[in-house]
């Protein structure tokens, strides 16, 4: 998986929790992307199945999507909460660097950020 797919699934993750259905325009205007860039993305995420795309053209996570989706989506929340909570970090730079970290941060450093956060009940 390729870190712009990634993101492509976590932000379908976040919009299906608040909107309930999710479009490629929802997806476009959410990351401020142009419609064919967001086109070009979702045609290979459905190549790949990470994702379904009915006939009215709402987007469903496969259960491969929904699983790298939510592991992102885990990574995110974990490391904006260290950053802002430990190392008091604002909260939009907590973000911002947290997408870019998210993507290429190792399964070890990771988990050692959740042991870290779960040992000083940190949440």
């Amino acid at each position: 998986m390729y870190e712009s797919g990634e993101m492509y699934l976590e932000t379908i993750l976040v919009l299906k929790k608040s909107k309930g259905q999710v479009r490629s325009i929802d997806i476009a205007r959410e990351l401020n992307f142009s419609k064919p860039s967001v086109s070009r993305a979702v045609g290979k995420l459905r190549e790949e199945e990470y994702i379904a795309v009915d006939s009215n053209g709402f987007i469903e996570l496969t259960y491969k999507g929904k699983k790298v989706a939510k592991d992102i989506y885990e990574k995110h929340k974990v490391l904006t909460t260290f950053f802002t909570e430990v190392i008091k970090v604002s909260p939009e730079i907590a973000e911002e660097d947290a997408c870019r970290i998210e993507h290429v941060i190792s399964d070890e450093t990771f988990q050692g950020l959740k042991r870290f956060l779960e040992d000083y009940n940190i949440s």
